[in-house]
């Protein structure tokens, strides 16, 4: 077991797993928020469901230790990488063919993945679940005070200014190049993929990060548009 946290193949190995484990749950996040655009109502029933309830407390839990070696491992990669380059890296040289975009500024994406999801934190999970673990029945949101399980308040609320959803759009975009890169290369890495499968999975990598990104941007533009509509 030593090779799986000490050699540079092992250490891809775990960041790969993690990521699909994330992806896997962006799955879950992006249905869930879905319902809102159709149900409000729908969408809260779902928040209540989770909220501070014990499984979902746990999987929080687990899901944030997952992003932590995620991003540790591939902290510790990149790190190996460049002294591994040593001085070649500062000199000029041409773009390798075939070399995606992404797949050179992958840890620059995951720091912007990263950055927004403190952003989400601190206005969704604080005052959500966070809340309700530290027994708050209301939080004060926007002048009013909401109960911590009134998901589609929240929403409303964050995507009624201009600021908010223009940054959320910016993650999503740096969330499309994570995944499209991402998923196909942690097949690989896994080694689920030969001659014929290596090009359909990258195609099944940009759907799945494509149907993920507009799954959440339809939310974000949507309740921003109902804001307007508003007032």
């Amino acid at each position: 077991m030593s090779w799986l946290l000490k050699s540079s193949i092992g250490k891809k190995l775990i960041m790969s797993i993690s990521g699909i484990v994330l992806v896997l749950f962006l799955l879950f996040h992006a249905s869930m928020n879905v319902a809102a655009i159709f149900s409000e109502d729908a969408y809260n029933t779902i928040c209540s469901l989770l909220g501070a309830n014990w499984y979902a407390v746990a999987a929080t839990a687990g899901l944030g230790a997952i992003v932590a070696i995620h991003f540790i491992y591939a902290f510790v990669l990149t790190i190996q990488n460049r002294k591994a380059r040593g001085n070649d890296r500062y000199a000029v040289s041409v773009k390798p063919k075939n070399v995606e975009w992404a797949s050179q500024n992958m840890f620059a994406l995951g720091i912007i993945v990263i950055g927004f999801l403190l952003l989400h934190f601190s206005q969704f999970w604080y005052k959500m679940m966070f809340a309700e673990l530290m027994g708050h029945h209301e939080v004060e949101l926007g002048g009013a005070m909401v109960s911590p399980q009134d998901g589609a308040a929240f929403i409303r609320y964050y995507f009624s200014h201009l600021w908010v959803v223009i940054a959320y759009l910016v993650w999503y975009v740096a969330l499309w190049f994570h995944l499209s890169h991402g998923f196909w290369s942690a097949i690989q890495t896994i080694g689920w993929n030969n001659h014929v499968w290596m090009n359909r999975w990258k195609v099944i990598g940009q759907i799945v990060a494509t149907v993920l990104c507009l799954a959440f941007a339809s939310v974000t533009i949507v309740f921003y548009a109902k804001s307007l509509y508003v007032l």
